[in-house]
């Protein structure tokens, strides 16, 4: 039999209302592609990880476990780094995703000769508040990078893998881990694409996801734009405060009453800030030189 060419990851935290039921399942449909399963339980303070124990041990499934838990991100690093497959797909445990999709991306992500397959989500079952932040969050990440997506956010992704492994160091171990990854990719100018999958509604279980995920998100949007491309952050800020300075001094000059120390001041941090967005882009092309594609590959 050849080599497998896929892995599957499955990050877990208190699922074990779900499992029994998803579990027969994904095992059936990788054990009839050849496709790995690694599960990392991340300190399930349920009945989880003994599900899962008796699981792999009778399915041949890898089971990696955290003794605190780590963060979502966290897990999924923790099952990235133990693939040994050309290829390797993120899906959640909560009975969301279909494991038929996972061979859909694989199959696209071949023939088109991706880097990153994201799952593009069909069905609306977030709700509306959890859909209104995907859409502030995305159109953040869009003013600031040029996304190639739709669905910057999708648990559902298909990396290749040394790709991933290489870029883990960059991204944090919380919930935003799907967003930084997919800007990571992007940045490094790698083919990321999009493919349809159909999520289905919540088997059990809850949500870890709130308002302060949303928060933390969007830090870690900006960190890893200002990391890679300062200029889009600063060179506006620079550029709007000496616009407005300029607005604000016109009539005082025009009035022959010389330059307003409002007008001093807001000239001052326009400059300022464009000396930043040099500095931190000079910092930023050292940053990039450390991850060389050599390095990974």
């Amino acid at each position: 039999m050849a080599n497998p060419i896929l892995s599957i990851v499955i990050p877990v935290f208190n699922e074990a209302d779900v499992l029994p039921a998803f579990l027969p399942e994904i095992a059936e449909y990788a054990q009839s592609n050849d496709f790995v399963l690694i599960f990392v339980d991340d300190a399930s303070t349920d009945e989880s990880a003994k599900l899962l124990a008796g699981f792999c041990q009778q399915s041949n499934s890898t089971l990696l476990r955290h003794k605190v838990n780590r963060g979502y991100g966290g897990a999924l690093k923790t099952g990235i780094k133990a693939c040994q497959t050309e290829y390797v797909v993120t899906m959640d445990a909560d009975g969301q995703h279909q494991p038929v999709d996972a061979g859909r991306l694989l199959e696209f992500g071949l023939a088109k000769g991706a880097d990153m397959v994201v799952g593009r989500r069909q069905s609306g079952n977030s709700g509306l508040y959890r859909a209104i932040g995907r859409k502030m969050i995305r159109l953040l990440a869009g003013t600031l990078v040029s996304l190639p997506i739709e669905d910057l956010n999708s648990g559902m992704k298909l990396y290749r893998t040394r790709l991933a492994q290489g870029y883990l160091v960059l991204c944090p171990d919380g919930m935003s881990f799907s967003d930084i990854i997919t800007l990571v990719f992007v940045h490094r100018n790698n083919l990321v694409l999009e493919h349809d999958i159909n999520v289905r509604a919540r088997a059990g279980g809850k949500s870890t996801i709130s308002t302060r995920t949303a928060l933390e998100t969007v830090f870690e949007i900006l960190n890893i734009v200002a990391m890679f491309n300062p200029g889009r952050i600063f060179l506006p800020l620079g550029a709007g405060f000496i616009l407005f300075g300029l607005v604000w001094g016109l009539p005082f000059i025009i009035r022959d009453e010389g330059v307003s120390v409002g007008t001093m001041l807001l000239l001052v941090f326009g400059l300022i800030f464009f000396l930043v967005a040099i500095v931190a882009e000079q910092m930023a092309q050292l940053r990039r030189g450390q991850i060389q594609e050599d390095d990974i590959e």
